[in-house]
């Protein structure tokens, strides 16, 4: 990373599926095998794509909906529960840091730069993916979706981060692939940048980000951009 103001007082908040890592084989597969067992249709991967974001909940409501419609609250509590299960078990089997992550993941942590995840996907799950990654020694803090009673796009999973970093939102920056993920940096007060090769759900064109990148090794002129800027 080229010289820069990156040191100890900047806190960057990674969001993780599609963010950090290209996570969508091992749900897929998982959303194809409760689908399955509900008598569904399986949905490709470029389709299951374009339903990420929110959690694993929402990823199977939508599931159910694509493929005939949402099922009975009983049936439905058990599908999930088969959802995490089985995710759970091939969480990392085709999961892959996206190119260039792991080189500024490094630099970032030499800089001194505080590091956080927020997530949407739940706490054991959210642990369990990011040690099967590599990336568990980067990030000291990690909100999920079940850490606190609200998740993005609130503001409060952003706060409690940056809280618990022991930083500023005057130097805090969130990095995400979503909508909701720079909904919630615009909730918290602090600028966004989005990666265009993650699950953003809609057109990039429609996301308010502050900055947007086509690779991480595009990062640190990002982040430099928007601290200059500040």
């Amino acid at each position: 990373m080229t010289a820069s103001p990156l040191d100890s007082s900047l806190s960057l908040i990674f969001d993780l599926d599609g963010t950090l890592a290209d996570t969508a084989p091992d749900l897929c597969a998982t959303l194809n095998v409760v689908l399955a067992a509900a008598g569904r249709a399986s949905v490709p991967e470029s389709d299951v794509r374009g339903l990420i974001g929110g959690g694993a909940l929402v990823l199977l409501e939508r599931g159910l909906k694509l493929t005939g419609g949402p099922v009975p609250a009983h049936e439905m509590q058990h599908l999930y529960d088969h959802f995490l299960a089985h995710y759970e078990a091939h969480i990392a089997d085709h999961s892959v840091l996206w190119p260039g992550l792991a080189d500024q993941l490094d630099q970032l942590r030499e800089e001194g730069v505080k590091l956080a995840v927020c997530t949407n996907k739940i706490e054991r799950l959210t642990l369990r993916a990011l040690d099967e990654l590599g990336l568990a020694p980067y990030f000291p803090v990690v909100i999920a979706g079940d850490t606190l009673p609200v998740k993005k796009p609130d503001a409060e999973p952003l706060l409690e981060a940056v809280r618990r970093l022991d930083g500023t939102l005057t130097r805090a920056i969130m990095i995400g692939d979503s909508e909701t993920d720079v909904d919630a940096a615009a909730a918290a007060g602090i600028p966004s940048i989005c990666v265009s090769f993650g699950y953003p759900g809609r057109p990039l064109a429609d996301i308010a980000a502050t900055k947007f990148i086509d690779h991480y090794d595009q990062l640190p002129e990002a982040v430099n951009a928007i601290l200059i800027r500040s």
